[in-house]
């Protein structure tokens, strides 16, 4: 089993990532349980692809280990976009009830028909030899009216696909359709290919 440290604090993306990884022979540790402190990373890039690169790099350059940081968030087409890059921080807050809230007040009006979304999921793997791997993919969906379920994280609540919100699924059924697990799937071929580097 290989230790691939995950440039996250969130513990419920730790248990998400694992649930996916531990399959294909990597544990994942948060870099707080390496004994690493990354500190406060400003997610300063303008895609989802430069923030993963941004965490992914900030850890590596701290310890001389195999890295993997994803960045996530939701795209939503009746807001031109949003929350984006900003899903970690929309509304100014952290909490996710806040940040759920604030997009069903501003989708108030939307019609069902017009609240498609999606979810974005960028990871970048830096292997301690200093190799990088990106990932991407996403999910298609849409905002439902309320929260629906208590699983997952985040904007699950009000995400759906084919009717049924992210957190009404349980993780196997999630992953299988998720953008992360979608992304890390990707990684899992790459990886693959690199296999004696790690």
């Amino acid at each position: 089993m290989s230790k691939f440290i995950i440039a996250t604090n969130n513990p419920k993306k730790l248990i998400e990532l694992n649930r996916i990884l531990i399959p294909l022979g990597i544990e994942a540790v948060t870099a707080k349980d390496a004994g690493i402190d990354l500190g406060d990373v400003e997610e300063t890039g303008t895609t989802f692809e430069e923030n993963a690169y941004i965490k992914a790099k900030s850890a590596f350059d701290k310890c001389d280990c195999n890295v993997i940081a994803d960045d996530s968030g939701l795209c939503i087409d009746a807001l031109s976009g949003r929350p984006g890059v900003y899903s970690a921080r929309y509304a100014n807050s952290s909490d996710d009830k806040v940040k759920i809230a604030k997009i069903l007040d501003e989708m108030s009006a939307v019609e069902e028909k017009d609240r498609t979304a999606h979810f974005t999921c960028s990871i970048c793997c830096i292997l301690r030899n200093g190799r990088i791997i990106k990932c991407e993919d996403y999910c298609y969906g849409n905002i439902l009216f309320e929260p629906v379920g208590t699983n997952g994280l985040g904007y699950d609540p009000i995400f759906a696909v084919e009717g049924k919100s992210f957190a009404s699924m349980d993780g196997d059924e999630k992953d299988k359709i998720s953008h992360r697990g979608k992304a890390l799937r990707k990684l899992k071929e790459q990886l693959s290919l690199f296999k004696e580097e790690f």
